[in-house]
């Protein structure tokens, strides 16, 4: 005997509609109909995913197993085709989708045909599946058979303007009108959207396609570069075009803020020389060689393991990061002669004040050990090199002694120092390893309130690695924490509210939260009306509703009409926040309460706005729960329209129903609800 429902292809057609409709899919360029049409569709299989996951609880025959087995396969091999053509459209670059018009297209059509051919031979005769789904899958059928026999083609004065200027084959007058379509179009109109569209191009090309990368990026770079020349000048709040040098009032140079996508995840700096690594994430290329020599195989950003250590040249970027310090006046990073030969994190005489720095750690006077802890503080908060040589010097388990110190300025000096240390992602490794969370936690138990709220920073940015999560929330971490948050500065409300999120998107860590009290805390927040730390709260909330204890700890607090009302006026993220809460509210025991109160607070207006108008996840979010709403009212109306048809029945209809004992024994005036006896 065997499992029912197709086995692992059901599994598979199961979880390729799960990831359609998971969400995150926001596509931003020529394609977004098709792309959205395609999502559309996969998504209304929904039903029949959960009936076929379902059916596999049965047991059948071996023969009948391998029957359905090959009767899915097909459709999951569709799916998963149609999948990867989804993630292409939100992940590549818009510039090269366009270019590829005739190839995009092709996969299309060939999605789309292998899609119909597989649900038109689904044997429905050998599948447990009711018929309302059966006639859900046939109408997918019918618009896929449709769209079949069409070519829905991308705007072609689109494609021709793109050719053009790849090409360089348009007249120069029009440039502008060109490169104003191009902008609008492809949705290149911040340094964001310039900086991802960079990264995506150049993974795309690198990869191939047929084509030589070297000509092909430079080609499109520069179609990039024009477009990103053009959103400048046309946008001042992106900076003054290529040249001009920012000044104050009185002719002094003005900071500036480095955009993030310009800063190296690992030092926090600038970049130089930014290259790719097989993730698609890039790095300053100096950074990420000593990460990778110091024998790491994984992707400091994203935690995925690397299939290689190539490293490729982000040209794309650093046309962008030398563009924008002319743009500042700040002279362009200069690279490396030798990218691939290790550099030293300090100089010479900058390590022998480190070492004697560590010497004064280690001297039994407690004034000597306060002030070389100050000045490792300062020196680690600098710059990525001093954190480097800082750590190799050997001064992690040292610093870790004073955590116990009974001078709280030296403890306070301390862990921050491990705070600034920890921002490197070679020393995150370093502080766990020397079994640092159990001192860090008694810093924030028993320190000065500036060490306790530098300890929750600590705790936060250790936090980021997946695995340290389960480390630090088993240490009592988390009511520390909770306490924190609830008498704490507002910086350090701040940082415990955020070293609290990290560690609750780890499972196991959420009913320590809960039992530790922070729901009654969150919501206290959520009604604060000052609104401080609403963001960091709703988005807590957010995460803790998934759980049992949390949804049933949230439900106690009657959220409900917080949640109406964050829903219809709050800012565009805790809007989808409260959407999701409110979801997870209305499965359960208690949903039908929350639903009830729901209606009651008129969640319906701002759910369709939200739904109309909302982020991404917000709309996803909206519009599960107009469905839940739209059932949950029909349900109340049915069972209304049940009441009164047996309260009708209840009634006697004529004279001779009535019995001797159907009549009062007395009336003060005729009624309407008794009949008259003759």
């Amino acid at each position: 005997m065997a499992g029912g429902g197709g086995g692992a292809a059901a599994e598979r057609v199961a979880a390729a509609v799960e990831a359609a409709a998971s969400g995150g899919w926001e596509f931003r360029n020529a394609y977004r109909r098709q792309l959205l049409a395609l999502s559309r569709r996969i998504r209304l299989l929904g039903p029949f995913a959960e009936e076929l996951r379902e059916a596999r609880g049965g047991a059948v025959e071996a023969e009948e197993e391998r029957g359905r087995e090959a009767a899915l396969a097909p459709l999951a091999d569709a799916l998963e085709m149609a999948l990867d053509l989804l993630r292409l459209g939100r992940d590549g670059s818009r510039i090269f989708l366009v270019l590829e018009r005739d190839n995009i297209m092709k996969k299309f059509q060939g999605v789309i045909a292998q899609l119909e051919q597989a649900l038109c031979d689904i044997p429905y005769d050998k599948l447990d599946i009711s018929d309302e789904v059966r006639e859900q899958v046939e109408l997918v059928h019918a618009q896929l058979r449709r769209a079949k026999e069409r070519a829905d083609m991308p705007d072609d004065e689109f494609y021709n303007d793109v050719l053009s200027l790849y090409n360089k084959s348009y007249d120069p007058s029009a440039e502008l009108d060109i490169l104003q379509r191009l902008s609008e179009k492809l949705h290149l109109v911040t340094i964001t959207d310039l900086t991802q569209e960079s990264l995506a191009l150049h993974e795309m090309v690198a990869s191939g396609g047929g084509q030589d990368p070297g000509e092909h990026i430079e080609k499109m770079s520069m179609l990039l570069k024009k477009i990103k020349d053009y959103v400048q000048t046309q946008n001042p709040e992106m900076g003054p075009p290529i040249g001009t040098k920012l000044m104050d009032s009185n002719g002094e140079p003005r900071p500036v803020n480095i955009p993030d996508e310009f800063r190296c995840p690992i030092s926090l700096e600038l970049m130089k020389d930014p290259v790719i690594v097989a993730t698609g994430q890039t790095y300053e290329r100096v950074c990420i060689e000593k990460w990778l020599a110091s024998g790491h195989h994984t992707c400091p950003n994203t935690q995925q393991r690397m299939t290689n250590t190539t490293l490729t040249p982000n040209y794309v970027l650093r046309s962008l990061i030398a563009q924008w310090c002319e743009a500042n006046g700040i002279e362009p990073p200069k690279r490396s002669l030798q990218p691939n030969k290790p550099t030293l994190a300090c100089s010479s005489s900058e390590r022998a004040n480190i070492d004697a720095l560590l010497c004064q750690l280690c001297s039994p006077d407690p004034e000597e050990q306060r002030s070389a802890a100050a000045e490792l503080r300062l020196l680690a908060k600098r710059n990525a090199n001093n954190r480097i040589c800082i750590a190799e010097a050997g001064a992690i388990p040292l610093l870790l002694s004073l955590l116990s110190s009974s001078d709280l300025r030296t403890q306070e000096h301390a862990v921050t120092a491990l705070l600034n240390l920890s921002i490197h992602e070679d020393n995150k490794a370093s502080i766990i390893s020397s079994g640092a969370v159990p001192s860090i936690v008694h810093v924030l138990k028993n320190g000065s309130m500036e060490a306790r709220e530098n300890a929750a920073a600590t705790l936060f940015s250790l936090s980021v690695i997946d695995e340290y999560k389960v480390t630090i929330g088993g240490t009592g971490a988390i009511p520390a924490l909770v306490v924190l948050l609830s008498e704490g500065s507002q910086r350090g409300k701040k940082d415990a509210a955020a070293a609290l999120f990290n560690l609750c998107i780890y499972q196991g860590n959420k009913g320590r939260a809960i039992r530790a009290g922070l729901v009654p805390l969150i919501m206290g927040l959520v009604t604060n009306p000052t609104g401080a730390l609403m963001d960091e709260a709703m988005a807590i909330l957010s995460i803790l509703s998934s759980h049992p204890e949390g949804k049933a700890a949230i439900g106690a607090a009657e959220p409900v009409p917080v949640l109406v009302e964050m829903i219809g006026s709050g800012s565009p993220r805790n809007r989808e926040n409260a959407a999701a809460v409110m979801l997870h509210l209305c499965f359960g025991e208690q949903q039908l309460v929350h639903l009830a109160r729901a209606q009651e607070c008129g969640i319906m207006v701002p759910l369709r706005e939200l739904a109309l108008n909302g982020t991404e996840r917000g709309k996803r979010k909206a519009v599960h729960l107009l469905e839940r709403m739209s059932r949950f009212l029909v349900q109340q109306q049915e069972e209304k329209e049940a009441q009164l048809l047996a309260s009708a029945q209840a009634i006697p209809q004529n004279p001779e129903q009535v019995q001797e004992t159907d009549i009062p024994e007395q009336l003060d005036s005729p009624s309407p609800q008794y009949p008259t006896v003759a």
